[in-house]
């Protein structure tokens, strides 16, 4: 099958399955003696659990190990929980790190009376701990 036919089924753009061919996360498909890409039924298995994959958050290169995984017949369940559960951890620290800038942002259109006044507590804030001050 052709790279459009491939796209379809996947839901990825032909970019991106070049990419992934590129960056080998994916296997190389075949060549047709003019030198087109022939894709297999495999590679649509492949480029599906890179699209899973990647909605989820997973890094190409982590893409890469998960469709190794997939395809290795004696890899253990125990090896895909624990990079799943690895990306989980750091997911819920970014989900963290987000809530306290969520926070943050909050607190600062809440203080700020967003009239035509130059005073603004924002840049106050901003400029707390700077060498500059800025005339009102």
């Amino acid at each position: 099958m052709n790279i459009s036919e491939v796209a379809k089924k996947t839901g990825l753009t032909t970019k991106s399955i070049r990419l992934y061919e590129e960056k080998k996360i994916i296997s190389s498909p075949a060549r047709s003696e003019n030198g087109y890409r022939i894709y297999s039924a495999k590679h649509v298995d492949e480029l599906s659990i890179v699209a899973k994959a990647k909605r989820v958050g997973f890094t190409l290169d982590e893409c890469r190990d998960m469709v190794s995984l997939a395809f290795r017949p004696n890899r253990t369940s125990a090896e895909v929980k624990s990079r799943t559960s690895e990306k989980l951890a750091e997911v819920k620290r970014k989900i963290a790190e987000l809530q306290v800038i969520e926070k943050q942002l909050e607190a600062w259109l809440t203080q700020c009376p967003g009239d035509a006044n130059a005073a603004c507590p924002i840049v106050d804030d901003l400029m707390q701990g700077c060498n500059t001050k800025v005339k009102k």
